[in-house]
């Protein structure tokens, strides 16, 4: 049927289009450039035998992984050419003898987070049949200077925790967000790619710690009470549901009297944070984080109030947007534009921004954070300048947290063990994540 439709030279065509090459390649334009950097029309005979030795078993075949059984195809192709008159035996001696100039993997790992989160995105909206054999053209918002700055702040913080603990080596992600348009300029969902591509800045909900407070505080900003409301920091005693009893602390395990609600949120003070919530009530808060774009589910228990819920990294980031944004919200985006193989624009939907704080409110806790930074749990990030954000940590320093922002860009960090188990004594979100968004934060330009 397709040969009373079509020539063979274009069903030759479709299926060096299509055909799939290894390492997300579809099409031999799509291999030309992961593997050797170049455009299909500047293959050599060298590179043209390697990817055509491929179609059988891209993976058996990957010069990146198995380049002896690459050669090996390689070699069977050219002496097929050479047996077939297709070329001579000297041109395949010679194509043989030749450099390949294969490119380095580094690129495809550096980007292999945010490219798999756009691929789930395309999927998600056209399904693959037309994602991968309609030849959609995606632009992103990528920032590749931004992306590889951030895989070495990951890095560095990684090997810091390391060193102190000498516990085997924990995880890291970080996300950073246009702060106005939501755009994500770098996504980093672990140590090394090419060892786990797990998503961790995606996929991973882990117990948020302190950096969950700043949405109560909102939320109670926005009915009215401000930062010198004073509430008194007192041993508590709250009684489950289940009948046991919980008596939070705070860090220092001391209690501190009548406290500021700036105080209370620059030292990051639980036992007024819980008391807070209580007074603006638990709904109003989880509204206000499923507005922010929090879809993770919130528990609705004053445990709430010191992050006890599982989240992730890219929500908890986008919803500190909303203090930087003045209270208006965007959805992290990572596509501005699609065109299918005709050249047409494809509809993307993009979230629409909305109001989800009074700005006074929103610009409320964008002061107390800025205090955080300057003297409070998160000083070991200052120095950036316009510099606001909030440390976390969760239970037996399981997770370590810091999100920030400047004018420009907001950015969170995490850092922790896949199994879930406590990265070592002193290892707060302070100490270990604020560390890690200063450094990143320094090479972006925002910083000076």
């Amino acid at each position: 049927r397709l040969e009373l439709m079509l020539t063979k030279d274009e069903i030759l065509t479709i299926y060096l289009n299509e055909i799939y090459l290894g390492e997300g390649a579809y099409g031999v334009e799509a291999a030309a450039r992961t593997y050797f950097g170049c455009r299909a029309r500047e293959l050599d005979l060298a590179r043209i035998a390697l990817l055509a030795g491929l179609p059988q078993s891209p993976s058996r075949y990957s010069p990146r992984k198995n380049p002896k059984a690459a050669r090996a195809r390689q070699r069977y192709v050219l002496n097929r050419m050479a047996e077939d008159g297709i070329i001579s035996a000297g041109q395949a001696r010679r194509a043989y003898q030749a450099g390949l100039g294969l490119r380095s993997g580094a690129d495809r790992r550096a980007s292999g987070y945010f490219s798999d989160f756009v691929r789930d995105r395309l999927i998600r909206r056209y399904g693959e049949h037309q994602l991968y054999r309609e030849g959609l053209t995606v632009w992103t918002t990528l920032d590749t200077r931004l992306q590889n700055r951030a895989i070495q702040a990951v890095r560095r913080g990684v090997k810091a925790v390391t060193r102190r603990q000498g516990n085997p080596p924990p995880q890291g992600a970080l996300v950073t967000l246009d702060t106005a348009t939501g755009g994500i300029r770098a996504l980093v969902g672990g140590v090394d790619y090419g060892q786990s591509p797990y998503n961790r800045a995606v996929r991973a909900r882990r117990q948020a710690g302190s950096i969950f407070k700043p949405l109560v505080y909102g939320a109670a900003f926005a009915r009215g009470l401000g930062p010198d409301t004073v509430i008194e920091d007192a041993p508590l005693t709250i009684r489950n549901r289940d009948g046991s009893i919980w008596r939070p602390r705070n860090f220092e395990h001391r209690s501190f009297g009548p406290t500021t609600l700036r105080e209370a949120l620059v030292h990051s003070r639980n036992i007024v944070t819980i008391k807070l919530l209580r007074k603006v009530g638990i709904g109003p808060v989880v509204e206000l984080a499923q507005r922010a774009g929090i879809t993770s589910p919130l528990a609705p228990e004053l445990t709430l109030a010191l992050g006890a819920s599982p989240v992730t990294l890219l929500e908890m980031t986008g919803a500190y947007t909303v203090f930087g944004n003045h209270g208006i919200y965007h959805r992290p985006r990572a596509i501005t534009r699609v065109r299918d193989r005709r050249g047409r624009v494809v509809l993307w939907p993009g979230g629409r921004p909305r109001r989800v704080l009074p700005a006074a409110a929103a610009d409320q806790v964008r002061e107390l954070l800025a205090e955080v930074v300057r003297r409070g749990t998160g000083r070991r990030a200052g120095g950036i300048r316009g510099a606001c954000g909030k440390t976390g940590t969760s239970d037996d320093n399981r997770d370590a947290w810091f999100i920030g922002f400047t004018p420009g860009l907001t950015t969170g960090v995490w850092l922790g063990h896949d199994r879930s188990r406590t990265l070592g004594r002193g290892e707060t979100g302070g100490r270990a994540a604020a560390p890690v968004w200063k450094w990143f934060m320094e090479g972006t330009g925002e910083g000076s």
